[in-house]
């Protein structure tokens, strides 16, 4: 077996890579290696993790080099993305070699694959939520690391790189939103929270409105008996009231939650006579306004349980439509 990791590595000790033979041909040579002595994978492995460690020792032209070759390793299989652990090196990050091998390296990996294949071997080892530790701790932040790998063209990698942030966060503030509900926190301490959260990271009211409500539903176990579970949803909803209308302010906000409240009472069956119920609360608590409700009910509404809803709508509807006609005609007899 030594002799087999011998054969691997004698080209790519620390102080003798020198890459004789042209690039192109390093992937096939250590592929075919691989698979015609598939005990030497793991050994090989352990000695590109060892390189990785060592970039310093290498002149710039060396890493590129390297780094370009890793990448094709990547995608190819040879290798598995777990040695992206040696990048987070402190004193590679710190002196910004991590940054800049990593750049060479996914522009090559992305290259041979595309950015979705990268993500799923990056998730496989957990690594999809690291990036950010390329840099020192002091510039991890989504911003910068956006900027500089935009900046060298990797813009695709940043936009992933944002987009699990983001969805980390939003995981993170229902995390937390429903321990706070658990707890029994006041509803102006948890309307500072969520707003700061959003801000913080940029979270959009329509989005937010969705993890409230879900975290609303789930602090609650529900009877299993239709003909009571209405009568205990409007109970609870009732009390969430006000903390649902802090993140309905926009027409898109309120349309999201009758759409969350539609899907909802749809997969749970016990809450498919509660529909118009719950909307009907909504618009009484000024959560939900009439200009949403009509949208939703003309074109706006979604598949599931469709027909069950709009006809438990139907009347609530017209009301809202000759409510509306009578404002309109006392607007105009005012003028």
């Amino acid at each position: 077996m030594l002799l087999g990791q011998n054969l691997i590595t004698a080209d790519m000790q620390k102080h003798s890579l020198t890459f004789w033979w042209p690039a192109e041909c390093w992937p096939q040579v250590f592929n075919k290696l691989i698979r015609r002595y598939k005990y030497l994978e793991k050994g090989f492995e352990d000695e590109v993790k060892k390189l990785l460690l060592f970039l310093k020792g290498f002149s710039e032209s060396e890493r590129n080099k390297l780094a370009m070759l890793t990448g094709v390793l990547l995608a190819n299989g040879t290798l598995n993305a777990s040695i992206l652990n040696s990048l987070y090196n402190e004193n590679l990050v710190k002196e910004g070699v991590s940054a800049a091998f990593a750049v060479k390296l996914f522009k090559s990996w992305i290259n041979e694959k595309d950015i979705n294949a990268v993500a799923a071997s990056l998730r496989k080892v957990s690594m999809d939520n690291r990036l950010m530790e390329l840099f020192p701790a002091n510039k991890q932040s989504v911003e910068h690391f956006t900027k500089y790998f935009t900046e060298a063209g990797l813009k695709e990698l940043s936009e992933y790189v944002r987009n699990q942030q983001t969805i980390g966060a939003r995981k993170e503030l229902q995390k937390e939103l429903q321990e706070q509900m658990s707890r029994g926190d006041p509803f102006k301490d948890i309307i500072l929270y969520v707003k700061e959260e959003m801000k913080k990271n940029n979270i959009p009211e329509p989005v937010v409105i969705g993890i409230v409500w879900s975290s609303v539903m789930s602090t609650v176990e529900w009877n299993k008996k239709e003909e009571l579970v209405a009568e205990q949803a409007i109970k609870h909803l009732k009390q969430y009231s006000p903390l649902l209308a802090a993140f309905t302010t926009q027409g898109q906000s309120e349309l999201t939650l009758l759409l969350k409240i539609q899907e909802y009472c749809y997969d749970n069956i016990h809450f498919m006579k509660a529909f118009q119920k719950i909307v009907v609360l909504f618009y009484k608590a000024e959560v939900l306004s009439e200009e949403p409700i009509l949208k939703w009910y003309k074109d706006a509404h979604v598949a599931k349980g469709k027909s069950v809803f709009l006809e438990q709508m139907k009347k609530f509807v017209e009301w809202l439509k000759n409510a509306e006609e009578e404002s309109e005609s006392e607007a105009e007899e005012g003028d």
